[in-house]
């Protein structure tokens, strides 16, 4: 039997993996290089990372239903694999100036690799950590948080600065492309070899399991696919929210400063203050991951949705009148707060309700939302920056706004608790 002390070992792995995988949080950075260079429209650059969420998701469904199958090593290692080649596939795309070849590449390929990759540590280190489940998986899915702030402030910016010239000002997408392929490929493997699930009977050393007791969580037929339906809805309005800022939060603060200090124009200072912005968010989702779950085990997981979902809209209404870039900032970090607090708080969720047998297959369908959202919230934005211009914002976050009403209407008549745990003891 591995020892207790190694199962840490195993959570850090699973960080780490996250870790790489999160820098597809940072494709706001790119977004306006590859319209600079390529001549691409908001809409057709989108759709690249669009697909990539949307195979994400999809991908941890089916993730989820084979974890059990294949085990957690042989469907880490082949996500690492197809997240490293999306990169490759890129390059190429890139190269070659073939737009279709990129969704192909970044998002289908490299999105099912992110999402074969995404389920697998969340749903082993929980086996690993049944005395920590909560503080350990939100530790795991925290490292996919702060993935944007690896890329945008360390990685994406020293590839720009080597690969920079005056015929390239961007720098070479392709090479960089290229070389986040050779990078992330190596790294991913070698995090996704350490994922072994514990050996049957598992019981970490100092600790007693809860006495048994018969399992009356909700079934697939006594109500359970309406709770799963609520579920999903409360997940997908938080995640168009959030998703909507983080593929656009470096061009839109980037246009607040132009048209509010007249000293800024395009070029590497500007970008650079996006950068920190993509940096600065990271952390407020990550850390979000950690609080609100935390909170949810206080006051429960519908009333910590509620909260998320109604102070967001609060929040996005005050947005249509900011002008400020520094204000609006601050409110992109409150909203990735939450938007990191819903991914923290979904696993606990959907365990509490479900339990842990069935948790990793519910977990991967609840994802599916993540695939929705992807589509839908970045898509938007881009339609409406391509169509109304400087006025896009404002409507951007009034839809927003009325996504997360939605939401909150529906987690309204959810039934009320304390403790999930509660209401099935």
């Amino acid at each position: 039997m591995m020892k207790t002390t190694n199962r840490w070992w195993i959570a850090g792995m699973g960080t780490f993996l996250q870790l790489c995988l999160g820098t597809v949080y940072a494709w706001s950075f790119f977004q306006k290089p590859l319209m600079a260079t390529f001549g691409w429209s908001n809409a057709q650059t989108t759709w690249t990372f669009s697909l990539a969420i949307a195979f994400l998701g999809l991908s941890a469904a089916v993730g989820g239903v084979l974890l059990p199958k294949v085990g957690p090593r042989k469907l880490a290692l082949t996500g690492g694999v197809l997240f490293g080649l999306g990169y490759l596939v890129a390059a190429v795309a890139l190269h070659f100036k073939l737009l279709p070849l990129l969704y192909v590449g970044y998002g289908v390929v490299g999105g099912v690799g992110l999402g074969l990759c995404y389920v697998t540590p969340v749903a082993t280190v929980a086996r690993w950590f049944p005395d920590r489940k909560g503080l350990v998986t939100g530790m795991v899915v925290m490292g996919f948080g702060f993935g944007a702030l690896l890329m945008s402030k360390l990685i994406a910016p020293l590839l720009i600065a080597w690969t920079r010239t005056e015929i390239s000002p961007q720098g070479n997408l392709p090479l960089i492309f290229g070389l986040l392929g050779v990078v992330f490929l190596p790294l991913t493997l070698g995090a996704g070899y350490f994922l072994v699930p514990p050996p049957a009977g598992y019981v970490p050393a100092g600790w007693t399991p809860p006495e048994s007791r018969t399992d009356t969580r909700t079934s697939e037929t006594d109500g359970g696919r309406g709770l799963f339906v609520a579920m999903w809805i409360l997940f997908f309005c938080n995640i168009c929210a959030g998703i909507a800022l983080v593929g656009f939060q470096s061009p839109m603060i980037q246009d607040l400063y132009l048209a509010h200090d007249g000293n800024y124009q395009e070029g590497p200072a500007l970008a650079a203050l996006g950068a920190t912005l993509i940096a600065i968010s990271s952390i407020f989702n990550g850390a979000g991951r950690f609080i609100w779950a935390g909170l949810s085990d206080r006051i429960g997981r519908v009333r910590t949705f509620r909260w998320m979902l109604g102070s967001q809209v609060g929040v996005f209404l005050l947005m249509t009148q900011v002008s400020h870039p520094w204000v609006f900032g601050g409110m992109v970090c409150y909203i990735l707060l939450c938007y990191g607090g819903g991914f923290g708080t979904m696993p606990a969720f959907v365990s509490d309700v479900f339990g842990p047998a069935r948790m990793a297959r519910v977990y991967g369908a609840i994802l599916t939302a993540w695939s929705a959202g992807g589509i839908v919230a970045p898509l938007a934005v881009a339609a409406l920056k391509d169509h109304l211009g400087k006025r896009a914002s404002i409507w951007a976050f009034g839809l927003a706004a009325g996504c997360l009403g939605i939401g909150l209407i529906i987690s309204l008549l959810m039934p009320d608790e304390r403790h999930a745990s509660r209401c099935h003891s």
